[in-house]
């Protein structure tokens, strides 16, 4: 059983102030609050007069410039392209010498590590199979915002011992396309056109 309290000498003379909640002088306010609904209300009047074509102009001039990602890789891919002009390391000279029968035994080797087939690759090249492939390999490092043929070379020089084959593939499909779609990871793809239906 607790010890009783024993009751204090103030308490006793009836000196203790009491807590009341009614009453208007113990109405408690916020300081700013008439200043926050004056805000408010210039806000919306300032949205109701602005006009549509505002924000259609804005957006129509979102689409026409690339994204940022999208940029920094077109510019990544122009700096290797004007690298490889000017010289040619060995190994973009032995990726060029791998048959396309190489890349496929690469591929099958690939294939056969899987418990299950890929199913949802089926009407995919086998090029796009396998860059897309090495789009998800992490042991390379981070695949988006980054040209694919600078992250097999930044492989290389970190000793991650990136896959001769891949790139073979960037450099044949590079020569066959001369495009920057083929330097562009799948995933800054779908990143790309998420950010552009959300805008």
């Amino acid at each position: 059983m607790p010890p009783k309290r024993r009751a204090s000498a103030n308490a006793a003379k009836g000196q203790q102030s009491t807590l009341a909640f009614h009453g208007a002088s113990n109405k408690v306010t916020k300081p700013g609050a008439r200043t926050q609904n004056a805000k408010k209300n210039l806000l919306t009047s300032a949205a109701a007069k602005s006009s549509p074509v505002d924000v259609a102009d804005i957006s129509a001039s979102d689409v026409e410039e690339p994204a940022t990602a999208e940029a920094a890789i077109i510019e990544q891919t122009q700096q290797e392209i004007n690298a490889q002009r000017l010289q040619s390391t060995p190994e973009e000279d032995k990726a060029r010498k791998i048959s396309e029968a190489k890349i496929e035994e690469y591929w099958e080797a690939k294939q056969k590590k899987r418990k299950a087939p890929r199913v949802h690759q089926e009407n995919l090249s086998l090029h796009e199979k396998i860059l897309r492939e090495w789009d998800m390999s992490g042991q390379y490092g981070p695949c988006t915002g980054i040209a694919r043929l600078k992250r097999w070379k930044r492989a290389q020089r970190l000793d991650l011992d990136p896959p001769i084959e891949v790139l073979a593939v960037l450099l044949k499909e590079q020569e066959k396309n001369d495009s920057v779609t083929v330097q562009r990871s799948h995933v800054d793809e779908l990143l790309n056109s998420r950010a552009e239906a959300v805008v």
